[in-house]
């Protein structure tokens, strides 16, 4: 193989502060690579500095990419094509070239005749047009990279047979599930004919059936078009299962470069321990959900049961799990808890102080009185850009206090979201753009967290956190349980976190509830475990525990194969793409 791009001695910073320190790279023409490190590292910075479509901070060093380029139409191949005739059809030679990313302009012509064989995927972000078909999206894609072939619409729906995503192709793209979203996504960056895919967290925020098809679909496009990949995972597996290489980064530092194995296994040494104890009993209910259900109208689809008549009951200082595959009905159950989304029947009391409030009935008086003592981390959060980190968590959020209070609170809540002391006031002047996904995430739930709520629902809590990260937030939401007193609902596709985190789990499948256990045991039920699963109340131990702890296995080929097939989009629907009734 021909080296591809060269990093050399890269650093970057903001006002002075380096989230990039003499970095040294090389990914080889076809070679995959998985960057692995700590929330903060510098694996998202690095992906916007390879991808060159934008300023990002102050940039020294090289970052090199070795092309060949027809000189009659500018397109860009790989170095070893050079001296072939242009497959445009221009009769061009290609002749070789070298790109300097960090010498070159943000608009140099030949940096950008690179960048136009340069996808991305951004975690935490769908860039689709929500309005159109999945087919109208490809189409629009192809319009972009100005694709002038007379068979158009043929290759849209090859790129669609490619992706799996035949089957979805009059879908609006707004109805589709996460993992639906982010094949389409594929997709459209596949439209590029791409020479590099850099994923960042591309499956980030999905259940593990929905990344496991995810990770295959790009797998398999990377090892059809013979192109090269640099992907970024919170999941070590991830990493083992698809990188030729991997790299260790630590605070902006290539700190080793190697095999997979030696890399996982020298990241995972340092992995927190959960070092809080779970409670054996719980308080009186605090919450109390009876045949709730969601219906919404889909233009192509008709009459969804986002939610379809589930009770259960959550315990005061008890940590409420809610887990299923992608279009479940999990978040839109957490919108009624929270009232940003009215049910179609059924009831939800919420427990505020010794009265119990209807979140049904709008009103000051009813759910307004309860609300503000609930809190929502939402999956697809967002912070205020132009303001720095201390106003987003105090004005920003209507909450007008002394300047000196508020460094205190915030750095009370930014520390049980997970930073260290140090690290929660060396970023409180910075502004969001200055700090990494997982920080930002870290970030949002403190907002959530300032405001001191008895009821904290998170969705989606550790979507782009590393397993260090997530022990550290999992300690946290725990200590807060145990010092504050808070009740948590967690909406989640991380397994592990779980079974961690929480104290009860229901698991939801088209829009009803089908089994509520302990954690471990609902978690196998999820993974395929075909045992009964017992009903619990919070406290209470399966005698048969010891019997019935079998580990689940994963899901195969075939599974994967015939849940490709199933309809992924039932249960969750945007309040965007269809009418409520």
């Amino acid at each position: 193989m021909s080296a591809f791009i060269e990093v050399k001695n890269l650093s970057v910073d903001f006002d002075g502060k380096f989230v990039l320190k003499n970095v040294n790279l090389t990914v080889e023409e076809g070679e995959v690579i998985g960057i692995l490190g700590k929330s903060g590292a510098g694996k998202t910075i690095l992906m916007h500095v390879l991808r060159g479509t934008e300023h990002v901070g102050h940039i020294t060093g090289e970052v090199l990419y070795h092309i060949s380029k027809c000189d009659g139409c500018h397109r860009v191949e790989f170095s070893s094509m050079a001296g072939q005739t242009c497959s445009c059809g221009c009769g061009e030679k290609l002749k070789p070239y070298t790109v300097d990313f960090v010498a070159s302009g943000l608009y140099d012509e030949e940096r950008k005749d690179v960048t136009k064989r340069i996808s991305i995927m951004i975690q935490r972000t769908f860039a689709l047009y929500g309005d159109d078909s999945v087919l109208t999206n490809i189409l629009n894609a192809l319009t972009e990279v100005g694709y002038q072939g007379t068979d158009t619409i043929k290759k849209a729906a090859d790129l669609l047979e490619e992706v799996n995503m035949s089957h979805r192709m009059l879908h609006i793209a707004r109805e589709l599930s996460g993992g639906e979203k982010q094949r389409v996504v594929l997709a459209r960056q596949l439209v590029k004919e791409p020479l590099i895919l850099l994923a960042d967290e591309p499956t980030g925020t999905l259940d593990p059936m929905n990344a496991e098809l995810v990770h295959q679909v790009i797998m398999n496009a990377v090892e059809t078009r013979k192109m090269s990949m640099i992907i970024t995972s919170h999941w070590p597996d991830v990493i083992l299962e698809l990188a030729h290489k991997a790299v260790l980064l630590d605070n902006g530092e290539v700190v080793d470069i190697g095999d997979p194995k030696e890399i996982v296994s020298r990241f995972m040494r340092s992995h927190a321990e959960i070092d809080v104890k779970k409670p054996d009993s719980f308080g009186e209910p605090i919450i109390k959900v009876e045949h709730l259900t969601k219906k919404f109208v889909s233009v192509d689809r008709g009459v969804v049961r986002a939610v379809d008549d589930i009770s259960f009951d959550v315990y005061e200082k008890e940590i409420f799990g809610l887990i299923g595959l992608s279009g479940a009905g999990k978040t839109s159950t957490s919108k009624m808890l929270i009232g940003v989304l009215p049910p179609t029947s059924g009831a939800i009391n919420v427990r505020i102080g010794e009265e119990w409030v209807d979140m049904t009935i709008p009103g000051v008086n009813q759910k307004g009185r309860a609300s503000k003592y609930m809190g929502i981390l939402y999956q697809e959060y967002s912070l205020y850009p132009h303001s720095c980190i201390i106003e987003n968590l105090t004005e920003s959020i209507s909450l007008d206090l002394p300047y000196e209070l508020g460094v205190r609170k915030a750095i009370q809540a930014l520390k049980v979201a997970g930073f260290t002391e140090t690290a929660a006031k060396s970023i409180l002047e910075k502004h969001a753009s200055e700090l990494s996904e997982g920080e930002r995430h870290r970030v949002a739930m403190a907002q959530v967290l300032m405001k001191e709520p008895l009821i904290v629902i998170m969705d989606e809590p550790t979507g782009t956190m590393d397993p260090l990260t997530r022990a550290s937030v999992t300690n946290s939401i725990l200590n807060a349980r145990e010092k504050l007193g808070e009740t948590f609902i967690i909406v989640s596709h991380d397994m592990d976190f779980v079974q961690e985190v929480c104290d009860r789990v229901a698991f939801m499948k088209d829009g009803k509830i089908v089994a509520t256990g302990e954690p471990k045991d609902i978690v196998a039920h999820l993974m395929g475990e075909k045992d009964a699963v017992k009903k619990c109340k919070p406290g209470e131990k399966d005698k048969d525990d010891a019997d019935k702890n079998k580990k689940g296995k994963g899901p195969g080929k075939a599974e994967l194969d015939e849940f490709a097939e199933k309809d992924e989009s039932k249960g969750d629907v945007n309040t965007d793409s269809g009418y409520c009734v």
